[in-house]
């Protein structure tokens, strides 16, 4: 490329397969620039470094020691360092939901259990980046934050918003014709009518100052001030992001661990009514899933027994608990479905006869009889007295219902009313099931899959729904077990029920049943603990109850809970000798076997009291071998002991009362030890039954033990069936943990011999069995694991850090534990959802984040003691001891030797210790860094010994080893612990770095959590070592550094080695890498951490080339780099007060005093200057991340860079992310900062000035953004015409992407010959914004001196961008946005997942584009079934997944497309101050041109695209304000430079008087006010030149013309009201008065008023098109002595004919066009060739001689302005002459076509242009032949008789000359 700019010429390019050579092409940048560049090679001493490979970064913290700024305070003082409160350690108290903590009562504990109420209690460990929202990833240009940003904007006053509706515009008019009655009386040309008119008009307000001769520059200074004034600060808040999916550098908070709940439901038992009332009913609820053959509750118990009936069992029953009396309940639902039931059950008071019997008088008696049954009831109600009082303390089996939950939810939630009351009998279920997808359990699903079918179901919305159920079933005796009640449930649901046959108990019990609130009041806990908020203890609580769920629930445990359920359930005494019928089992928790050893933990039932000892089952009248239904809930004991059991007491109650007969008689003992070798024992028992009480020491014993001399049940055989369910936060149950827990609880206490199930482990095998339950850890379940998720790892983590002592040995768990957290860590993220965009489990983040802390950092206890992790343990430190490769890279040339992993023997002193290795093994295995470096390699340790090498190898050992104990603390080892000296972040990394095989693929794949446990290790290390503050250099030992630097480098070399076979691991592992690097800056020395950025940079560049699609790295590389320069303090980073001294100076740079200046006052700055801009070594050194993002973004965006053309869109949205992010952040919102923070971007302007070619068209006059040019808003509607571009659709049909060729709007174009992919309107759009930001905030000094470097071919191009950017930013005006609202397709994402749709889905894309340009936009949301495609979805049967995620996120995004009128006003507001700061900020940077070029010899073809952009920003929409300040720069740049309008630009003088016209008929007064007297100054200074002001006469009576013919919006009063305003300047001017200017200021003015009344008659006649072309021509006859009028006017109506489609006419106007130009063509130029004037054309016309200049009062065409359009040139004539012929071959007049020929063929001979005859010829060729056919179809449709038929082709031959014989033949050929 001939313009390539300097530093891109240096750029080394690589094609796919080998590294480009450096481009050795002839610069053409300008030479200055080169000479800079060179000048900065030879100080930096550096050569250049192509742009695809990584520069050295600076030392930044020895630069910010040696540049030290010589500011103490101030705002820029905070931009050369972090902030000193950067990072804080917080400790935060744990929410309590409760108002007591639920810890267990007793103060004994084992240590296991004080680990875990420890691991709950806790207070929260957090490492808070106190800036972290400041960086980019919590940019706040999202829509929510955006609207905040933008409150308090002024509104913009646009002309096109404020254009008169109807009804008033008509109204003026009226009244226009009222007072302009003269103009229809009175002859055209009297200038009588415009006299009277402009003295009834008002002048506009006239500019103060105007004519007075100020100064040019004190102008300038005015205008520059004025501009300044009341700017926006903020560019991006006016501006919307690009779409993006979440911002890959975003890392969300994780969630606080917190308890597990479901969907919260409430249920309140109102009240329960049977027909009779004759004894207390005590009821039950509980949930059960019948799919899963499961109840998910536990009960609830529930009295609603009125007060008499209550005190029927006052001798029974204690006084009741509060906690006994609720009589509501939430229930939690994790896994919703269609199959969860509401079961109640009722019990009554055990009485004489089976249940039937009891049931029989609630199904006969009825409430209306009783007056009819009244004695019969009273004697019920005497026999209930007595079963009361006898038998009150026994239950048995009443009645049951149950509710099918999800029909009353989605039957509540389907009706309209606030709450709905439904009524259930047996027989039906109301309302219908509706399908919802439940969303409220994400992240806590369980492994096993709902099916498709199965959709969950919502429960946090329905409307509160009150029951009524009226229908019971009694209980049948023999089918109580929960396997008949499933089978039961399971026949509910079908239509003819079998329950439906059976005769129901008739009752009247009411339910609510609601989604539970968010907060409850009075509510109560499992463990019946109080939860917040809890005013009075007086009132009825609501009790919470316990879910036992469906499936697993994966949530760590983080409060103590500790409860057993007991369910007994059959017991078989058909063998057993003896009467034993009504049978109940009394339940005891046993903590010895001394009856009197019973503990109360039992938890009450309803109206008892909290705790008893002892539970009763219910009795079945008369049966052997009952079923039970009961749950018996025990709180156990914090500590077990071998003596806790469960004692069973069997009993037969006496119904009947008898003389002699006790109540109770015992008939059978069994129990259940509660702890089994140490585990607690659950599960299903089946249990032999003693007939006699056990013996001593039973409860150690299990009953199956046969015990001598002691009689059983059916001779010892299992006779009770009985499950134990623990729910327990203390007790794992799981074989594998309850190892490993006990083995490290063994260590901590120094108990040995351990016992583990049937294991009696000694100390002296402790170690292998340790190191085996570590491994063993993969083998338990998942749930449990995850259940102590936090207790697992706190202990893992303390086993690396310190080493336990085992028999007097050190044994080094590092690597065991390492791999056990490797392997954790993978189940959970392969098993478990609640992953987060980077693949991060939430269970694991949350861990990171609030639980981990170092062992012993507690803050109450900085000494190891109680409080840190493990309490007292016998642990040593270690030295870092494991096997490391030689081979490792490590980047400070050391290699180390082989160590022994697990290093044996008595340790006596370190000393000692370090020297039996050494003479043991020899030197080359001592664990030691040999040093290999030269003099790189500094020693390790403080103080090197110059001594001999084994001496230096043990210090370096020493020094390696991480204990610096002395001998008496090993001597410790057997009765205490060791000091923790091992530190975790160290040992991490060098477990990681010599790890190998499947436990480094496993640290791998979750290498975000070592890397976060590391970066939060280091920050509590700095922490509780006070060095936080400590420099950063000497924070972290070397050899710990040497270990990062291994392992980044051997990750990084991973991702780019696997990055095609694996690519979502390796976005993982890259992305985690990142989010490393960029942690480790805010805590690590940061030279060190840019030189790992560049080690992973020259890991990529080293494969980049080699790769035929590079694309994928690159797009790797860009994330990596995105979340780097995320970092919030990325400003200091870059240094911006650095200016670019060369890093190798010794001593503070020249500059480095001045620079907290802006005004680069040095000479080495000047030099500099060059540097700032171009991605130079030094700039790429100094400002290293900014360097690498700049980099980026030149190298995708490079034309010739390739296959990275999709990535465009990735880098761009990076830097505008950047660049946004530095916009709104409130600590550089300072201008000097914001000037340094936009330093760092200056290569910006660049780099956009090199992709000029590129960069989407805004300017093209149909393109889908910005409005066309030359079209008034009311002509929008095509727009949505053309929504596809040419490129898509291109790009659809499979072909390559055409070259889009420029219109002439641009200076520049293209001059390589390659072909260039076009950016995405979208991308191109945030690129100028980028650049404008920069250009707003960049330090003006710098920019002006580097304009004055640059050549004019690079000044030009910048102008051709501020020229793309008037149109990109260009206001659309508020009908546009409403118009918009109406269609579906308002944002790119949306366009493209149409394409797409069109692409891959149903429907084609050919039908797409028909459906689309007959505007049927309509959104996909089907509205019936019918327009489904045949799958049944709305996207057709693509079941892509992530297509499907796509189709979502448009759909959403198009769903809510109605804008309330207020959003549109919004919008229009938003931009409307967008296109005025946008276009104020291209002024300001065209006013730093002009003063830079204003001295230079290229001066003018510079000012001219000056001009020329100017003159386009007039042409666009543009605000009241904006037109201010440009008319004003206009008038200051036509002030200074009045040649260049005068004299070079003559078509520009032409182009300001038709913009200045027409900004005289604007709406807006102030607006005119300025256009008025820009065109009076005009006028002044074209009179000042020459006495006389022809040209702009001229121009301005032409654009007048021009403009009435063609704006549809023009308002000749506003006009009018202008032209007063400069008559009146004329009036005023003195200076002026005594020449003709004044007079000829009057004639020009009403010359222009009566082109006016004129116009007034054309707007009467709008309608009426043949009147109005009447008038017209008119207007153009009353031109004829003003060729350039005339012209003007036959043109227009030739415009007004096409849009008619009256072709002849359109013909025959450009026809007179072209003849007038001959005639005044022929006066200027004698060419042979040419036309002679009019007479040539009269075989056209005849008409066309009325064009001939012979009149007398014809100007010369010699004269100043008469004959300077364009058209009056060679060209000129040529193009009317074309337009002519195709107006003529359009209208069938093909006769015409060739007599116009005919005069543009010899022109094009003389030209000898053979492409333009050979055009010609085809044409004619064309027309001759259609001459031909239009007769053969004359003849064939003739229907005259032969005769008349030859008449009339004689006749017809004689025109068109046809050969006679041939249409005989053809005659004859048809008859």
């Amino acid at each position: 490329m001939a313009e390539r700019r300097a530093f891109a010429q240096k750029i080394s390019r690589t094609v796919a397969a080998e590294v480009r050579k450096q481009i050795s092409g002839q610069y053409s940048g300008s030479p200055q620039l080169l000479k800079n560049l060179n000048i900065v090679g030879n100080i930096s001493h550096h050569t250049t470094v192509p742009l695809t490979e990584a520069v050295d970064p600076v030392d930044l913290e020895d630069y910010l020691i040696t540049h030290a700024l010589a500011v103490d305070s101030g705002p820029l003082r905070d931009l050369i360092e972090f902030p000193p409160d950067d990072i804080e350690v917080v400790y935060s108290p744990r929410d309590c939901r409760t108002l007591v903590s639920a810890v267990p009562e007793e103060s004994e504990m084992d240590p296991h259990v004080r680990d875990c109420i420890r691991s709950y209690t806790e207070d929260w460990a957090i490492v808070i980046r106190k800036y972290h929202k400041l960086g980019t990833g919590f940019n706040p240009n999202t829509l929510d934050k955006q609207k905040e940003r933008q409150k308090g904007l002024p509104k913009q006053v646009f002309e096109s918003d404020e254009a008169p509706d109807g009804s008033s515009y008509q109204d003026e008019q009226d009244d226009l014709k009222r007072r302009s009655m003269s103009i229809d009386d009175t002859p055209r040309g009297s200038w009588a009518c415009s006299i009277f008119d402009l003295k009834n008009s008002l002048p506009d307000a006239l500019l103060p100052n105007l004519l007075d001769r100020t100064p040019n520059e004190e102008i300038d200074r005015q205008n520059d001030d004025q501009r300044k004034s009341n700017r926006h600060k903020e560019l991006f808040a006016l501006h919307p992001s690009p779409d993006e999916e979440e911002p890959i550098e975003r890392l969300s908070v994780p969630d606080v661990p917190k308890e597990h709940f479901g969907q919260r439901l409430l249920v309140k038992c109102l009240s329960l009514k049977f027909e009779i009332e004759i004894e207390p009913i005590f009821a039950s609820l509980a949930l059960y899933d019948v799919k899963e053959k499961k109840k998910i509750s536990e009960n609830f118990y529930f009295d609603l027994n009125s007060e008499q009936m209550k005190g029927l069992l006052r001798p029974h029953v204690p006084p009741a608990a509060i906690t006994t009396l609720a009589r509501s309940a939430i229930f939690s639902i994790t896994y919703p479905s269609q199959d969860v039931f509401l079961v109640i059950k009722l019990e009554k008071v055990l009485q004489q006869g089976d249940i039937g019997e009891c049931a029989e008088p609630y199904m006969i008696f009825k409430e209306a009889d009783a007056t009819k049954n009244k004695e019969k009831l009273e004697k019920l109600k005497s026999q209930a007295d007595q079963f009361c009082q006898r038998l009150g303390k026994y239950r048995m089996p009443f009645a049951w219902t149950a509710i099918h939950l999800m029909n009353i939810v989605s039957s509540a939630g389907s009706l309209e009313r606030d709450s709905t009351e439904v009524e259930i009998s047996t027989g039906e279920r109301k309302g219908s099931w509706s399908e919802r997808r439940n969303s409220s359990i994400v992240g806590r699903r369980s492994l096993e899959r709902t099916t498709s079918g199965d959709d969950a179901c919502n429960l946090t919305s329905f409307r509160p729904a009150t029951l009524t159920v009226t229908n019971f079933f009694k209980q049948e005796g023999d089918r109580l077990s929960d396997e008949d009640l499933y089978k039961f449930l399971a026949d509910m649901r079908r239509p003819s029920s079998v329950l439906r046959r059976l005769r129901p108990i008739t009752a009247q019990l009411k339910i609510d049943i609601s989604p539970a609130p968010e907060n409850p009041h009075y509510c109560l806990t499992p463990e019946l603990l109080q939860v917040k908020l809890y005013p009075d203890s007086r009132v009825r609580p609501t009790r919470e109850i316990l879910e036992f769920p469906a499936r697993d629930v994966y949530v760590p445990n983080t409060t103590y809970r500790n409860l057993l359920y007991i369910y007994p359930q059959s017991l078989n005494f058909a063998n057993r000798q003896g009467s034993a019928r009504n049978i109940t089992v009394k339940v005891q928790f046993m903590y010895g076997e001394d009856p009197s050893n019973a503990m109360p933990v039992i938890f009450g039932k309803s109206s008892c009291s909290e705790f008893s000892k002892e539970a009763y089952t219910a009795v079945v009248y008369h049966n052997r071998s009952p079923d039970f239904h009961e749950e018996i809930k025990v709180k156990l004991p914090a500590t077990l002991t071998d003596h806790h059991h469960l004692l069973f007491t069997f009993y037969h109650v006496s119904c009947q009362q008898k003389q002699n007969t006790p109540l109770e008689t015992p008939v059978g003992y069994t129990w259940i030890p509660m702890l089994q070798n140490g585990r607690l024992k659950t599960g299903q028992f089946c249990l032999p039954v003693s007939l006699e009480k056990p013996p001593q020491a039973y409860s150690v014993l299990s009953p199956e033990v046969p015990l001598p001399g002691m009689k059983w049940v059916d001779n010892h055989k299992g006779v009770f069936n009985v499950e134990v369910v623990a729910v327990s936060s203390i007790h794992t149950q799981d074989p594998y943990l309850d190892k490993f827990f006990a083995l490290v609880n063994a260590l901590d206490e120094h108990m040995f011999p351990v016992r583990i199930g049937d294991m009696r482990i000694m100390e002296n095998n402790l170690e292998n069995e340790l190191k085996s339950s570590i491994s063993a850890l993969n083998s338990s379940q998942l749930e449990p694991v995850v259940r102590f998720l936090h207790l697992l790892l706190d202990k893992l983590i303390l086993l690396v850090v310190r080493p336990p002592v085992i028999a007097g040995q050190i044994v080094n768990l590092g690597q065991a534990s390492f791999e056990a957290m490797a392997s954790i860590t993978n189940r959970l993220h392969k098993n478990l959802e609640g992953n987060d965009q980077h693949g991060r489990n939430s269970l694991l983040a949350s861990y990171i984040y609030y639980v981990f802390r170092l062992p012993n950092t507690h803050p109450n206890s900085p000494s190891p003691g109680p409080g840190g992790l493990g309490g007292s343990v016998h642990y040593a430190t270690m030295a870092r001891s494991a096997v490391r490769p030689a081979s490792l890279n490590l980047n400070r040339s050391r290699s180390l030797s082989n160590s022994n992993p697990d290093i044996s023997g008595t340790p006596t002193s370190p000393d000692d210790e370090v020297r039996s290795i050494i003479g043991s093994k020899g030197l080359d295995r001592s664990n030691s860094w040999v040093n290999t470096g030269g003099p790189k390699a500094a020693p390790w340790g403080s103080n090197p010994s110059p001594s001999a090498e084994s001496t230096q190898a043990m210090d370096r050992s020493c020094n390696r080893m991480s204990s610096h104990t002395e001998t008496s603390s090993f001597l410790q080892t057997l009765t205490g612990r060791l000091p923790t000296k091992k530190l975790f972040h160290e040992e991490l990394a060098l477990q990681w770095v010599v790890c190998s095989g499947s436990v480094r693929e496993s640290a791998l794949q979750q290498a975000w959590f070592f890397f976060e446990l590391m970066v939060k290790s280091m920050v509590h290390h700095l922490y509780f070592n006070d060095k936080l503050d400590a420099p950063r250099k000497s924070r972290f030992p070397e050899r710990f550094m040497d270990d990062i630097a291994a392992l980044v480098s051997t990750i990084a070399s991973d991702i780019f080695s696997r990055f095609q076979k694996d690519t979502e691991m390796v976005e993982r592992l890259n992305t985690s890498l990142a989010f490393f690097l960029n942690d480790l800056l805010s805590i690590m020395d940061r030279g060190f951490v840019f030189s790992l950025i560049k080690t992973c940079y020259k890991q990529v560049s080293s494969k980049l080339y080699s790769l035929p699609n590079p694309s994928v790295l690159v797009s790797l590389r860009l994330d990596f780099l995105r979340i780097i320069c995320s970092h919030e303090h990325y400003v200091t980073l870059n240094l911006p007060c650095s200016l670019l001294t060369p890093p190798a100076s010794p001593s503070p740079s020249v500059s480095s005093a001045t620079s907290q200046s802006s005004g680069f006052s040095t000479n080495v700055q000047d030099q500099k200057i060059a540097n700032m801009f171009e991605l130079s070594v030094p700039f790429r050194q100094q400002h290293y991340l900014a360097g690498l993002v700049l980099t980026e973004l030149a190298v995708i965006l490079d034309p010739d860079a390739e296959g990275l053309f999709g990535l465009h869109r990735k880098v761009i949205n990076m830097v505008h992310n950047l660049l946004s992010s530095h916009d709104s952040d409130p600590r550089y919102s300072d201008p000097q900062i914001k000037a340094r923070v936009a330093m760092l971007y200056l290569p910006l302007i660049g780099i956009i000035m090199e992709t000029v070619p590129q960069l989407y068209d805004f300017t093209e006059t149909h393109n889908q953004r910005g409005r066309p040019i030359c079209i008034a808003p009311d002509d929008y509607e095509s727009e949505s015409g053309s929504m596809i571009s040419q490129t898509v659709a291109m790009a659809i049909a499979g072909t390559s992407v055409p070259q889009l060729t420029r219109p002439g709007s641009f200076l520049l174009t293209s001059t390589s010959g390659r072909q260039h992919t076009t950016f995405s309107a979208e991308s191109s759009r945030s690129l100028l914004i980028c650049l404008l930001w920069v250009l707003k905030n960049a330090d003006e000094t710098v920019l002006q001196k580097w304009f004055t470097d640059l050549s004019v071919l690079q000044l030009n191009r910048l102008l051709d961008l501020l020229y793309l950017c008037v149109s990109c930013f260009e206001y659309k005006g508020k009908k546009v946005f409403e118009r918009m609202n109406s269609l579906t397709f308002k944002k790119s994402k949306d366009m493209r997942a149409k394409l797409e749709e069109a692409i891959l889905g149903s429907i084609g894309a050919r039908q797409e584009m028909v459906r689309r340009s007959r505007g049927q936009l309509g959104t996909y949301t089907m509205s019936s079934p019918s327009e489904r495609s045949p799958s049944g979805s709305a996207f057709g049967s693509q079941e892509n997944l992530r297509w499907r995620k796509d189709m979502t996120h448009w759909r959403q995004n198009t769903e809510k497309l109605d804008k309330s009128r207020a959003e549109i006003e919004h919008e229009a507001l938003i931009d409307g101050n967008l296109a005025t700061e946008a276009n104020l900020i291209i002024l300001d940077t065209l006013e730093i041109v002009v003063q830079t070029v204003s001295v230079t010899e290229s001066k003018e073809s510079i000012l001219g695209g000056v001009l020329k952009v100017l003159l386009h920003s007039m042409a666009c929409n543009q605000s009241a304000v904006y037109l201010q300040h440009c008319f004003a720069t206009q008038r200051a740049l036509v002030s200074k430079f009045p040649e260049l309008l005068f004299e070079e630009e003559t078509e520009q003088c032409a182009d300001l008087c038709l913009r200045l016209l027409r900004h005289c008929s604007s709406s807006i007064s102030t607006i005119r006010s300025h256009a008025s007297a820009s065109l009076y100054l005009l006028m002044r200074q074209n009179f000042e030149i020459g006495n006389n002001f022809a040209r702009v006469k001229m121009q301005v009576t032409m654009s007048l013309s021009s403009l009435v013919g063609t704006s549809q919006n023009f308002n000749e009063e506003f006009l009018r009201r202008s032209l007063k305003t400069i008559l009146t300047y004329a009036e005023e001017d003195l200076e002026l008065r005594e020449t003709t200017f004044p007079d000829q200021v009057q004639d020009l003015v009403f010359n222009l008023h009566m082109i006016l009344s004129d116009t007034v008659k054309m707007k009467e006649h709008q309608e009426d098109p043949e009147m109005l072309i009447d008038l017209m021509y008119r207007i153009a006859k009353g031109y004829q002595t003003s060729p350039d009028l005339r012209l003007t006017w036959l043109q227009n109506m030739a415009g007004k004919h096409s849009e008619r489609s009256n072709h002849a006419e359109a013909a025959q106007c450009l026809v007179h066009s072209a003849a007038l130009v001959a005639e005044y063509l022929s006066m200027l130029e004698d060419r042979k060739y040419l036309p002679v004037g009019c007479v040539t054309f009269q075989n056209i016309s005849s008409n066309v001689l009325e064009e001939s200049a012979v009149s007398d009062d014809v100007v010369s065409p010699d004269e100043e302005g008469i004959c300077s359009g364009k058209y009056f040139t060679e060209s000129g004539l040529v193009g009317l002459l074309e337009q002519a012929a195709a107006s003529f071959s359009m209208a069938g007049m093909y006769e015409a076509v060739n007599e116009v020929y005919k005069v543009l063929i010899p022109i094009h001979e003389a030209n000898r242009d053979a492409k333009k005859l050979s055009t010609i010829h085809g044409k004619l060729q064309e027309a001759f032949s259609k001459i031909v056919h239009q007769v053969t179809i004359t003849i064939s449709n003739f229907s005259i008789n032969r005769e008349n038929c030859l008449k009339a082709l004689v006749l017809l031959c004689t025109y068109v000359k046809l050969d006679m014989n041939s249409v005989k033949m053809m005659v004859q050929g048809q008859s």
